[in-house]
């Protein structure tokens, strides 16, 4: 799992890549606070390689929780800016700044 960012010189967002290696996997997509935890909000698109990629305009100077939901098992990402207690949840999401 990875993510990139991109801050753009022109508006204050950051383009996030998010990449789930998960190749047995048939479904993939990231939800947060920043898609309302939708599921359907924000597919990843599974490439030739395996991987599943896709990319979400995130407004910069923010924090947001999110996690993968890989044939619907709840993921964290390792290399998350932090981790964070949700008590809805009864776990912890990855959080990532921009």
């Amino acid at each position: 799992m990875a993510i990139k960012k991109q801050f753009l010189k022109s508006k204050p967002v950051c383009k996030v890549t998010f990449t789930v290696d998960a190749e047995e996997a048939k479904n993939v997509a990231v939800v947060g606070s920043f898609n309302e935890w939708n599921s359907k909000a924000t597919p990843l698109k599974k490439l030739k390689n395996g991987s599943f990629k896709g990319t979400v305009d995130l407004d910069a100077a923010n924090s947001y929780e999110f996690r993968y939901l890989v044939d619907g098992a709840y993921v964290n990402e390792q290399e998350a800016d932090g981790l964070a207690w949700n008590d809805f949840a009864g776990a912890e999401n990855s959080v990532i700044t921009v």
